[in-house]
């Protein structure tokens, strides 16, 4: 059979470049900061909690209500937001297929949906695979701010939802009060859902709280929350998350899922409340520790001459522009490092897209920024840098750059 038989949307989607960044590290033995997955271990009471349930043989379909009960206790806690437990919640395997659900939940073909630019690639796949149309909205560099005019300009008849990734993958931006009060307000005014990327919600530097775009006056009847256990608990591989919302997207998304997965793995949901009634000083030593692997990288990216202007403010990605002075693309920046320092990292240019008034200007540093994932374990970390430090030249900075 030839690729005639393939549907339009199948024939337009590429192999993820991180995934195949990760695979030639795999392949090479080089050092892997490509892919956001820890390399270190998970926590054992939460491993443990997994093995016990194997072992009790939750091992066939299952919902498991508990988790929809302390994600409700946790909304409420956190947001001050109430929520059904029964009725508002549904399990997925992730939030990969918590976001996916809810595209298919909401769009209908034609309808547009408002992204911010740049942005984790699955978001604009998967509202392809509804039927909707991307519309990307540029958040300037270097601090990635969000331009009202620019938000405003985005919205016509046909915008169905906004979506926001707060802590923000790939540049670590946290969107402020200031912010999220405009995208608030536009929602409102335009009649607009909102959906966001929740997932690195307890990954948040300077003691700072984590705000959802919900918690704001009038947003919890139009906004749908998508996150999971994976980045909170190090476990990426377990596939359990969830979507918060209305009672009746909710009952869409859940309707969704059980007819495409039928249900999370039994017993990683299982898990899930173990992981979910983690104590206070497990969340704290998880931003402490993640602070401290920020910090190492960005010293060590400014010691071999990278730019970066910005310093996360959450999650565990440092988004680095390349300094002027190199002429290399970020795809040849990372073959040049996959080369010659057995270090994988991203081109950026993955993810920028082009937005209505795309111009030369918007468009000229979409192939100058590097992404690095700093989730690894020290010795990884550690590793990387030495490697690339042994091809520092005489002026301080790495032969290529």
């Amino acid at each position: 059979m030839d690729s005639s038989k393939l549907s339009s949307v199948a024939k337009t989607l590429k192999p993820s470049p991180i995934q195949q960044l990760s695979y030639l590290a795999q392949r090479t033995n080089a050092v892997n900061l490509a892919e956001g997955f820890p390399d270190f271990p998970a926590p054992e009471h939460i491993k443990a909690a997994a093995v016990t349930a194997i072992t009790s043989d939750f091992n066939q379909y299952r919902h498991v209500q508990g988790i929809c009960d302390l994600v409700a206790d946790k909304m409420k806690q956190m947001h001050g937001l109430a929520y059904d437990p029964v009725t508002d919640i549904a399990i997925c395997c992730g939030q990969t297929e918590a976001f996916a659900a809810t595209m298919f939940a909401i769009l209908n073909p034609g309808d547009e949906v408002i992204l911010f630019d740049p942005c984790f690639e699955t978001y604009e796949t998967c509202i392809l695979m509804a039927g909707g149309v991307p519309v990307y909205v540029v958040l300037d560099p270097p601090y990635w701010t969000l331009d009202e005019i620019k938000l405003l300009d985005s919205f016509t008849a046909n915008t169905k939802a906004l979506v926001l990734n707060s802590p923000h993958n790939p540049t670590g931006k946290v969107f402020n009060k200031d912010e999220l009060g405009i995208i608030a307000e536009y929602c409102r005014t335009k009649d607009c859902l909102a959906v966001t990327d929740e997932v690195y919600e307890h990954i948040i530097y300077n003691n700072e709280p984590h705000i959802s775009l919900a918690s704001l006056p009038g947003m919890q009847e139009r906004t749908i929350i998508t996150s999971s256990l994976s980045k909170t608990y190090s476990v990426t591989g377990w596939r359990v998350g969830w979507a918060i919302g209305p009672s009746c997207v909710a009952f869409a998304i859940k309707n969704i899922h059980t007819k495409v997965t039928d249900s999370a793995p039994a017993p990683f949901q299982e898990a899930a409340l173990t992981a979910l009634s983690s104590p206070s000083r497990y969340y704290k030593s998880l931003i402490r520790d993640y602070e401290l692997k920020r910090d190492f990288v960005l010293k060590s990216l400014g010691e071999v001459g990278f730019n970066v202007e910005f310093k996360p403010l959450g999650s565990f990605f440092i988004f680095a522009a390349l300094p002027e002075s190199c002429k290399l693309t970020d795809v040849e920046f990372v073959e040049e490092l996959i080369k010659q320092a057995g270090v994988v990292a991203v081109p950026g240019c993955g993810f920028f897209h082009k937005t209505r008034d795309s111009s030369e200007n918007v468009t000229s540093y979409h192939n100058r920024y590097i992404r690095f994932a700093f989730c690894k374990g020290d010795a990884t970390l550690t590793s990387a840098v030495d490697k690339m430090q042994q091809l520092v030249d005489a002026t301080g900075r790495l032969k290529f750059l």
